[in-house]
């Protein structure tokens, strides 16, 4: 196979990649997309249990982190949830939403990837699956050679949307990063992110167990359920909160949100124990390792006025210290990546390099849990695609 010319190479057919590719393809744009994997859309097909949080409907520039908050503003203005929504509509994919304006597939997330596959045929991207990319050069002004196991291929302008480090197990790699850096490009540091925490002290006998909390760390906090794991916690609200967390900054944990713990302790009933009385509002084993840790073993009428403040902080104002995360092959997204001072906001183009553009989870911009991701992967590769 010889080298061919495009106007565009997307590299990456992941979520953002094949959005960029169709976008690009239907402004008249012959367009190229490569994929390392043997199937594109590998991460969309895995996300959400097998259903895919495709969108989140109360996307805000507020639920994204970045060097550079008002960065995603522009891209979300052009493409929101309700076009994403009406795109998933005319395909006639039934889908439902969960909770806190998650939007999931209500059979399975490859409709999603079938969806983005048709929009591309109709479009005629093309398509090369199994293709490694090993480098990309500029070849002249407004030109890119981009080079694979496959073929040398040529293109006036290039999108690299090869996402992050996470989820290693379905291709990721640092290859976007490479590619910034060849060209000069800055990135910000990067890190596992909407992942699992790993603690300092275990939490002996509590694997398994969920309980409705909130966590929270340097004035930002989230409610949903915490999940005890054998090295430390998990579940949505710890993985809100990893976007956050930092090795130098407790998390605290309200056990009890709405429960008004100390009134309670005040109208306890004599001859009940500390772990019974706790377990009206705690599972079992929470109570009692609660009471064990802090070492109340005996009634709870028992209890004076400095225990009691104890006891209350001990469930409203559990603070933890966390070491590390549960690594790239745990993690949801990559936090950090292409610097977006390197970038238009409204493009997604390369300030200092004509024709070459980044977008989705290689750039500096992370969303929360709860469809956000993906929101940011149409968005960013709508203004990409409808750029060039």
């Amino acid at each position: 196979m010889k080298g061919l010319t495009y106007d565009v190479i997307v590299i990456g057919g992941g979520a953002a990649g094949l959005f960029s590719a169709f976008t690009a393809a239907r402004r008249g744009k012959r367009v190229l997309v490569i994929e390392h994997n043997h199937e594109v859309g590998r991460k969309i097909i895995v996300s959400g249990g097998g259903r895919c949080n495709f969108t989140n409907i109360h996307t805000r520039a507020e639920n994204f982190i970045s060097k550079n908050p008002h960065f995603c503003k522009s891209a979300l203005a052009q493409y929101t949830p309700e076009d994403f929504v009406s795109l998933v509509k005319s395909h006639k994919i039934a889908f439902y939403e969960k909770k806190l304006g998650q939007l999931f597939c209500r059979e399975s997330s490859r409709q999603i990837v079938q969806m983005l596959l048709e929009e591309c045929r109709r479009s005629r991207v093309t398509i090369e699956t199994s293709c490694s990319v090993s480098d990309v050069s500029s070849t002249g002004e407004h030109a890119f050679a981009v080079e694979t196991n496959r073929a040398r291929f040529e293109a006036r302008n290039v999108i690299v949307a090869c996402g992050g480090l996470s989820f290693a197990k379905i291709g990721a790699s640092d290859l976007g990063y490479r590619i910034a850096a060849k060209f000069g490009l800055k990135r910000t540091d990067t890190r596992p992110s909407l992942v699992a925490l790993v603690a300092r002290d275990k939490f002996a006998g509590l694997a398994g167990v969920s309980i409705d909390a909130v966590a929270a760390t340097d004035n930002v906090s989230f409610r949903e359920n915490i999940l005890f794991t054998h090295r430390g916690l998990s579940g949505p609200a710890v993985l809100q909160i990893s976007n956050y967390w930092s090795p130098t900054s407790p998390v605290t944990i309200d056990l009890c949100p709405d429960v008004d713990v100390e009134e309670s302790l005040r109208s306890r009933s004599n001859g009940v124990s500390v772990a019974v009385f706790l377990s009206k509002f705690l599972p079992d084993r929470v109570a009692r390792h609660i009471a064990e840790r802090a070492s109340f073993n005996g009634n709870i009428s028992d209890l004076n006025k400095g225990e009691i403040e104890e006891l209350v902080g001990a469930i409203k104002n559990w603070e933890l210290r966390f070491i590390d995360t549960e690594g790239y092959d745990r993690a949801e997204v990559t936090l950090g990546g292409v610097s977006t001072d390197e970038l238009n906001s409204k493009t997604m183009a390369a300030k200092k390099v004509p024709g070459l553009y980044f977008i989705g989870e290689v750039v500096d911009v992370t969303g929360w849990l709860g469809g956000y991701n993906f929101q940011w992967a149409w968005s960013s590769g709508y203004a990409a695609g409808n750029a060039i």
